[in-house]
């Protein structure tokens, strides 16, 4: 698979997840930063997603919405979301990854 792919991936994926709303301010998490990157390896789509506020409890939320948003795009058969820069974020990344 060329570097091409792996970038109109990447754009695909994240247009997906701009339909997620940060649930307090109702703009894309993708326009509002939190997702700070998505990096494709393969079939994985890998989505780093720090929320604006450590204490954030909707960060769950909008960490399940981006994957399952991302693994509806075709070509990705898998995707691992990483919250960083959370108070929980370990438990965080257990729940959501846990498939």
């Amino acid at each position: 698979m060329g570097r091409n792919m792996s970038a109109e991936l990447a754009n695909e994926v994240k247009e997906a997840v701009s339909k997620v709303n940060d649930p307090h301010m109702g703009v894309s998490i993708v326009e509002m930063g939190i997702v700070q990157n998505i990096d494709i390896d393969g079939t994985t789509a890998k989505i780093v997603i720090k929320p604006t506020n450590p204490g954030c409890m909707s960060v769950a939320r909008m960490a399940a919405d981006a994957k399952a948003q991302a693994a509806s795009v075709d070509g990705i058969d898998n995707v691992q979301v990483t919250v960083e820069g959370h108070a929980m974020a370990d438990s965080i990344n257990e729940m959501i990854n846990k498939d």
